[in-house]
C-alpha cells in the first residue's frame, strides 16, 4: 500500500512539472509593472458608454433562451447584424487574397498604395469581414489606406492553425495586390482587436523570423496574447468586464489544469507556444506595435505584459489604456466618444508612418 501511494504521488508530481514546463510555460509576473506610454485618461465613462453596458446585459439575456448546442451559431448571427456599416460613401469590393476570402474596405480618397490587412475578433470561433466593416471602414479613414479584411477560417469547424496560415497567406498576397489589381504597396500595416489581436502580434513575430517585408506598424486592441490564462486580471476583472465576464464567468470556475490541457487538445499546440501565444516569443526586432485596452478588462494583463516584455526586449511597442471601458470601445465609436478618441490615436500612430 505505501509503495502504491507513492508511485501515485509520483505521477501526480510528474504530471504537476509537465503542467508547469509544457503548458504553462515561463513565469511573466515580472512585466505586471507600469510600462511604455499610458494614455492617461481619468475621467468616468461617459453616458454613452453606460447606455451600452446596458444593452450588453441584454445579450446575456437573450442567451439564456437559447439551447446552448445553438450558442456559437447564434453569437455569429449577432455579430454580423450587430455593427451596420451605415455610411454609403465607403467602397467594399470583394478580394481572393491567395484563396483567403475577404474584402476591401475603402474610405473615400483612401490611399490604394497603403495598405491595411484587418484580422477581426470573436474568439477564433465567431466574427467575420461583414461583423467589422464598421470599424474597418473606420480604419480606412483614420490610416488613409486600403484596408484588407479577411474571412479567415474558424475554429471549431477547423484547427487553430488554419486561421493562422490564412493571415500569413493575406499577408504575403498584400504585398503585390491592392484593391485594383495586381500593384506594389507602399505601405503596410497590420491590425486586430481580441482574437485578430492574438493573430496580428503572432503574424508580426513569424514575418520577422520569415525574413518576410514586415509592416511599417501594427495595431492591436485588446489582444489575447496568452492562452495559458496567466494573466492575473482575467479573473481580477471578470466582474468589472461587462462582455467578457458574462460570457466566460462559467470558465472561469473550471480548474485552470482542465483548461490548459484542453487547449493543448484543441489547437494541437502548446498553450505556451508562441505561435498562439505571442507573449511567449522573442519580442526583439519587432516593428511599432500600438497596444490598446481597458484597464477593466479581463485581457488587460494580456496587453500589459506583452508591452513590457516587447520594450524590455528593445522593440518600439506602446500601451494606451482607459478605464472603465468594455472589450474593444472602439468598435462602438459612432456613439461613444471614447471610441472616437482611441481611434483618432490610431490614426495619428499610423499616419506617422510613411
Amino acid at each position: 500500500m505505501t509503495e502504491f501511494l507513492i508511485g501515485v504521488v509520483a505521477v501526480l508530481a510528474v504530471l504537476g512539472l509537465f503542467q508547469i514546463f509544457f503548458l504553462r510555460g515561463p513565469d511573466l509576473r515580472a512585466f505586471d509593472g507600469p510600462v511604455g506610454q499610458r494614455h492617461g485618461v481619468d475621467r468616468p465613462p461617459s453616458a454613452e458608454h453606460g447606455a451600452l453596458v446596458s444593452s450588453l446585459g441584454g445579450i446575456s439575456a437573450a442567451l439564456k433562451s437559447v439551447p446552448r448546442r445553438q450558442h456559437l451559431a447564434w453569437l455569429r448571427r449577432y455579430m454580423d447584424t450587430a455593427f451596420p456599416l451605415d455610411d454609403p460613401s465607403v467602397r467594399i469590393i470583394p478580394a481572393d487574397a491567395g484563396g483567403v476570402p475577404g474584402e476591401w474596405v475603402l474610405a473615400p480618397n483612401a490611399d490604394p498604395e497603403r495598405r491595411l490587412l484587418y484580422i477581426h475578433g470573436g474568439a477564433w470561433t465567431m466574427g467575420s469581414p461583414t461583423s467589422h466593416r464598421r470599424l474597418t471602414a473606420k480604419f480606412s479613414e483614420v490610416a488613409d489606406a486600403a484596408v484588407l479584411a479577411i474571412d479567415y477560417r474558424l475554429m471549431p469547424e477547423h484547427p487553430r492553425m488554419a486561421g493562422i496560415e490564412d493571415c500569413r497567406t493575406a499577408w504575403r498576397w498584400m504585398t503585390d495586390h491592392g484593391p485594383e489589381g495586381a500593384a506594389p504597396a507602399r505601405a503596410m500595416f497590420v491590425a486586430g482587436d481580441s482574437a485578430g489581436g492574438n493573430l496580428t502580434l503572432s503574424l508580426i513575430a513569424w514575418l520577422r523570423d520569415q525574413g518576410l517585408r514586415a509592416p511599417d506598424a501594427a495595431v492591436a486592441l485588446s489582444p489575447a496574447t496568452d492562452a495559458t490564462l496567466g494573466s492575473p486580471s482575467l479573473k481580477g476583472n471578470l466582474e468589472t468586464d461587462p462582455m467578457l465576464g458574462p460570457l466566460f464567468k462559467a470558465l472561469a470556475r473550471i480548474p485552470r489544469t482542465v483548461l490548459l490541457w484542453g487547449g493543448w487538445a484543441q489547437s494541437r499546440r502548446r498553450p505556451c507556444h508562441p505561435v498562439v501565444s505571442p507573449v511567449f516569443g522573442d519580442l526583439s526586432g519587432l516593428p511599432p506595435v500600438l497596444v490598446q485596452a481597458s484597464e477593466a478588462e479581463m485581457l488587460f494583463d494580456d496587453a500589459r505584459r506583452y508591452v513590457n516584455k516587447a520594450v524590455a526586449a528593445g522593440s518600439p511597442a506602446t500601451l494606451q489604456t482607459w478605464p472603465h471601458m468594455v472589450h474593444v470601445w472602439q468598435l462602438f465609436h459612432p456613439d461613444l466618444p471614447e471610441g472616437q478618441e482611441a481611434l483618432r490615436e490610431i490614426g495619428a500612430f499610423l499616419r506617422a508612418r510613411p
